[in-house]
């Protein structure tokens, strides 16, 4: 990996990890006019990012969509079961950066309430590839089964065992 490269990718695990503080803030600050959503928070993280010229319009396209991917397998989880967040990001929550972790807590925990005020079913297990952006959590390689943890945000590597690049949230 070139160094370029290597500051490209640094630079879009910031731009997550500033776009989701966005996120957050948008929400707490529409909570006493307005129910927010997350694709109006997430709208509004990107439109602030690039006009900040922080990133691109397609980077920041691509990192939304890697934010509600995050935030939408985890939201459905605590929906769904009376499971810790902690069991869903497979991890010891002492060893995840606090910052993302509490950004990453606050923006799933709204938008399990969103979920739930819809009614919404049990969407299709999302994937996750190599070259992409996560946040916190654990992912699992689709093909051998290897186990890759994230304590902060990062970008998904090839898998360590079998160089496959598809993943999933690691079951319990």
């Amino acid at each position: 990996m070139s160094v370029n490269n290597k500051h490209e990718n640094h630079s879009l695990i910031d731009a997550y990890n500033q776009m989701m503080a966005r996120i957050k803030d948008s929400i707490e600050s529409a909570e006493a006019t307005a129910a927010p959503t997350l694709q109006k928070a997430i709208d509004h993280a990107k439109q602030n990012a690039i006009r900040l010229g922080e990133i691109t319009l397609e980077e920041a396209e691509e990192i939304g969509n890697y934010i509600k991917r995050d935030i939408n397998d985890a939201a459905e989880y605590l929906m769904e079961t009376s499971h810790e967040f902690s069991e869903w990001l497979m991890l010891d929550i002492d060893i995840i950066e606090q910052k993302v972790l509490e950004l990453f807590l606050s923006v799933a925990d709204k938008t399990r309430i969103e979920l739930e005020q819809l009614s919404q079913p049990n969407i299709e297990t999302s994937e996750y590839h190599t070259g992409e952006i996560t946040g916190p959590g654990t992912l699992q390689c689709e093909d051998c089964g290897e186990i890759i943890h994230f304590t902060t945000t990062g970008q998904i590597p090839a898998c360590p065992m079998c160089k496959k690049t598809a993943f999933k949230r690691a079951e319990i």
